[in-house]
């Protein structure tokens, strides 16, 4: 029997593999009604014929809830940026090919991207109500759309197979939106980690998309707002920075 290998670990969560299965293990107080929502938005993914690894089961485990999932053999396009530094223009293209590709489909069935951040912001006791006023007029401001949006659309959640074709993991924050808003959070989890790549990818993604970059940055100080809670140190400093830019524009 194969020995079972942790992929990931956090405060509420764990996941590993197990064989050709990956088990994604969630803490006793993490919300049923959250993992079940996450296995929902996977599959509607699925349904609307993106590449995702086959959800295989919702059980019971440990006192809380597990999600079983297909294990999916590849590399991430993190790890080929690691390994293959030469080619990091090559492979960000492409990654980004796979953005544009999965976001010009139409998925009404899912939340949309503003009622969550609405929700999000206006939940924030970090920030003073003056500029969570700010943050919304701007969001309500954002033009409405149904695209599908992954939510954390990063290097480390594309998956390479030996054969060339790829698949898309960590469907749990995916929305019904703006593909704005989408691409703002590339940016802002890439500039956390690597901000010369993150600025590649910003051009990039504008031309590739047709997208100016002076919009996707419109969405900046909401999305930061909206992942504030889940940041410190510098990178909350940084997310606080853009911010601020809501209030004097």
């Amino acid at each position: 029997m194969e020995e079972r290998t942790i992929l990931t670990e956090k405060s509420y969560k764990t996941v590993y593999r197990d064989g050709n299965v990956v088990i994604k293990e969630f803490a006793a107080s993490h919300p049923k009604s959250n993992v079940f929502n996450e296995a929902y938005i996977h599959s509607v993914a699925e349904e609307a014929g993106v590449p995702v690894p086959a959800v295989l089961g919702v059980e019971p485990r440990n006192g809380g809830w597990a999600i079983r999932m297909e294990y999916i053999n590849g590399k991430t396009f993190g790890d080929l940026m690691k390994e293959q530094p030469e080619k990091e223009d090559e492979l960000l293209e492409k990654f980004i090919d796979i953005q544009i590709e999965v976001e010009g489909r139409r998925t009404p069935k899912l939340r949309n991207t503003r009622y969550k951040m609405a929700e999000i912001i206006n939940g924030l006791s970090e920030i003073d109500a003056s500029t969570r006023y700010e943050l919304l007029q701007r969001l309500h401001g954002m033009k409405r759309h149904t695209k599908l949006c992954h939510g954390d659309f990063v290097p480390s959640n594309v998956v390479i197979r030996e054969d060339g074709s790829y698949c898309i993991l960590d469907w749990a924050h995916a929305t019904s939106g703006n593909a704005g808003a989408d691409a703002a959070f590339s940016y802002l989890r890439l500039t956390l980690d690597n901000p010369e790549l993150a600025e590649k990818y910003l051009r990039l993604y504008s031309r590739k998309a047709d997208m100016p970059i002076q919009y996707i940055q419109q969405w900046m100080p909401i999305v930061a707002a909206a992942h504030l809670v889940k940041h410190s140190g510098s990178e909350r400093e940084l997310l606080e920075q853009w911010i601020s830019v809501a209030e004097y524009q």
